[in-house]
């Protein structure tokens, strides 16, 4: 079978990412193929393309198909796979390889796509809502009540951490870069929405929690981890997940001088302070999860996927783009002004 999927033969800008025929393999014993109908886009996927990502270079290499998260129909089944078919609709966890056509995975990472999903819902949900999930019930434990502070609350995994932290009942302060995003973030269930184009982001965090915040969510890096680390209360727990910062908003290339900078600026942790503060630094890759910890991903989809057909949790608003478009999607999603996921759909 012929498919189509996009390739980066060497890290760069847009026009790195190429449109290219492929042998589509046959799925092995307790693997599955799918027919993709949506594709998730990622700001990883872009790291990916700039040559930035760790685990893309340790387990890839060049050249590389970006893409951690598809769904669609189940082409075809290897031996020894239980609970899948052929012609089942599915969403699908990758690492890497997912801008394609068709995927071949093993079945563990292939999922019933919930019913009331679209195909494009479904092919955004899983790497924000299990970033979302790993940071809060692996690492930080929120508690009902506690005051939490998320950066980045109309995005994608911004708002996955504010609907579980609904569920959980605490305080959440969400905080976005444009108005345009502030009615997104309170749909999402933050509580107060800080807009920090419009008004000054930590005075007006510390007004809303004098006593400091037992969580604090951080996928910005240099910009803000140290004043985030800052205006933790205690006990408080700072979990990082991202570097975006010290990344391009446009160009689509890595600047050298822009990465020292945000290098430089970027707070070093001392244990004794750590200590002495009553502070945790707490940070993590995902995409690791596939290899080592397979078992988290698994307990992690098959909570996630309960509350979503418990009525508990709803799909991330989507953006489409046709799969020829994945520049303009890169594009769009490093520029910081789009909001939920944005979707290629082949």
């Amino acid at each position: 079978m012929e498919g189509q999927r996009v390739v980066v033969h060497a890290p760069g800008s847009y026009e790195r990412l190429r449109l290219e025929r492929w042998s589509v393999p046959a799925p092995r014993s307790r693997e599955v193929q799918i027919e993709v109908r949506a594709i998730g886009v990622n700001y990883a996927d872009c790291v990916v393309r700039m040559g930035l990502y760790d685990s893309a270079r340790r387990f890839v290499g060049w050249p590389i198909t970006p893409g951690f998260e598809v769904s669609g129909v189940i082409s075809a089944v290897g031996d020894e796979v239980e609970g899948l078919c052929v012609g089942q609709a599915v969403l699908a966890v990758t690492r890497f390889g997912g801008y394609s056509t068709h995927v071949v995975v093993p079945a563990e990472q292939a999922f019933a796509l919930p019913s009331s999903f679209d195909f494009a819902q479904g092919a955004g949900f899983a790497a924000v809502f299990m970033t979302a999930w790993y940071a809060l019930f692996a690492l930080a434990h929120p508690r009902s009540d506690d005051r939490v502070l998320v950066h980045s609350a109309a995005g994608g995994v911004g708002g996955a951490l504010l609907q579980l932290l609904r569920m959980k009942g605490c305080h959440v302060v969400g905080v976005v870069g444009a108005p345009h995003k502030v009615k997104i973030a309170r749909e999402q269930g933050a509580d107060v929405v800080i807009d920090k184009s419009a008004e000054d982001l930590w005075s007006t965090a510390v007004h809303h929690a004098p006593w400091g915040y037992h969580i604090i969510l951080d996928a910005n890096g240099a910009a803000t981890l140290k004043e985030s680390y800052q205006h933790l209360g205690s006990p408080g727990k700072l979990v990082v997940y991202g570097f975006h910062t010290m990344l391009p908003r446009k160009g689509g290339r890595p600047r050298l001088l822009q990465l020292v900078r945000g290098w430089l600026r970027t707070p070093r942790f001392d244990p004794l302070k750590l200590t002495g503060d009553n502070h945790s630094v707490l940070a993590f890759n995902l995409s690791y999860l596939f290899s080592d910890e397979r078992r988290v991903m698994t307990e992690a989809m098959t909570q996630l996927l309960g509350w979503v057909e418990e009525g508990h949790l709803v799909a991330p608003h989507v953006t489409r783009f046709r799969f020829d478009q994945v520049a303009d999607a890169h594009r769009a999603l490093e520029s910081g002004q789009t909001v939920g996921k944005l979707i290629l759909e082949p």
